[in-house]
């Protein structure tokens, strides 16, 4: 059936006029509510959305407002729904949309950049110059849009890929953080097999970083951090080396000379810092060998001291990213489609959509060992992920 505004539904999946939303007052605040469902646009879909899972961003987003932004400043008393990290099943097709069909699963990207500035045309959209700017067309759902702690969401057709069956609501919410990692690695980083790659920090990012990097064949793939359960994982990952820096009996390890120990005297290929604590970016510039590669896939919350003269003179790489620019996502999803690694041991809570406020609590101070929290709008019980 197609609308007069050219709107392609099915009678399979009929959409209310309203959704419950959850929208951010200041910090901290959210408030359930309702809102209306979007209509799609021209090259856009509207996905019911059917997993969303927590992202470290949505926590700085709803208690502190960076990095989001919204009407060109902080997202607070706005009306604003967080949330990115979002899969669903397309029920309606904005006009002239055919890249997609009514009842498709699919995992989304975050950016939906412009299109016409020239960091969009490479493929840069996460650096896209109208950033922010919804006039121009550019789109960042759960940063400068509104996100997926909702019912219902529109998303341009550039922005999603496609899920196999045998990928679940809850493994596909996380589709979008590897393609973060793929983006770091190869289009980005140009990761190559058999380089040594380092990665800093065991959190949902630097875990898929390991993950990504050892399916492509980087050798070997060393993670620091400080918890033993999220180590273990990043070993299950494929990790050929895991190190706690804290060390036996509470005493610190020099986190630069034991990777100097796995790698080598000289230093690793690539560094990966995944970690935003201000003294692990001294730490991989100094763990990266001369002509390497410094990644830094974290905000730091304090400004940090650099060795310039040490990147200048070893011809070292120092490069941010933020997200997932150039289709990376798509390559991501095919990873974990062909089973290359499992990441369904990040999974480790799910929540109902009504229970937010607690999932966020469990995502924030990492209650009952939380690594990756899954909220699910349709009447999902609370609780620990049962262990397979």
């Amino acid at each position: 059936m197609t609308t007069p505004d050219g709107v392609t539904t099915s009678a399979a999946f009929p959409i209310p006029p309203r959704m419950t939303a959850w929208v951010l007052d200041g910090p901290g605040e959210l408030r359930r509510t309702e809102k209306p469902v979007p209509v799609p646009g021209r090259a856009e879909v509207l996905l019911r959305i059917d997993a969303v899972a927590i992202c470290p961003s949505d926590i700085d987003n709803i208690w502190y407002g960076w990095p989001a932004i919204v009407d060109g400043g902080p997202p607070f008393h706005k009306e604003w729904t967080p949330g990115h990290e979002y899969m669903g099943t397309v029920v309606a097709l904005g006009p002239a949309v055919d890249e997609f069909s009514i009842g498709d699963r699919v995992a989304v990207e975050i950016h939906a950049g412009c299109g016409q500035c020239r960091r969009c045309r490479a493929g840069l959209y996460t650096a896209c110059l109208n950033y922010g700017n919804r006039a121009k067309g550019h789109r960042a759902n759960g940063f400068t849009t509104d996100g997926g702690f909702c019912e219902y969401q529109v998303n341009h057709v550039n922005t999603m890929a496609r899920l196999s069956d045998d990928i679940s609501d809850e493994l596909g919410t996380l589709v979008v953080t590897a393609g973060t990692a793929m983006y770091a690695l190869t289009e980005i980083g140009g990761l190559v097999a058999g380089e040594s790659l380092v990665v800093i920090g065991e959190g949902p990012i630097g875990l898929f970083v390991a993950a990504v990097g050892k399916a492509l064949g980087a050798s070997p793939v060393v993670v620091t951090g400080l918890s033993p359960q999220r180590l273990a994982i990043a070993a299950g990952l494929g990790a050929d080396h895991a190190i706690d820096v804290r060390g036996a009996e509470g005493r610190d390890v020099d986190a630069v000379a034991a990777v100097k120990a796995i790698v080598g005297p000289h230093g690793a290929d690539y560094v990966v810092e995944c970690s935003g604590a201000p003294v692990a970016i001294g730490q991989a510039i100094a763990m990266a060998s001369r002509g390497g590669r410094v990644c830094l896939a974290a905000f730091p919350a304090e400004a940090t001291n650099v060795d310039v003269g040490r990147l200048v003179r070893d011809n070292i790489a120092l490069f941010g990213i933020r997200g997932e620019g150039k289709r990376a996502v798509h390559r991501a999803c095919a990873l974990m489609r062909d089973k290359k690694f499992d990441a369904r041991p990040l999974l480790t809570h799910t929540f109902a959509l009504d229970d937010l406020p607690t999932a966020l609590l469990y995502a924030k101070e990492k209650r009952d060992g939380a690594i990756k929290v899954v909220v699910k709008p349709r009447g999902v019980a609370a609780g620990q992920v049962a262990a397979e």
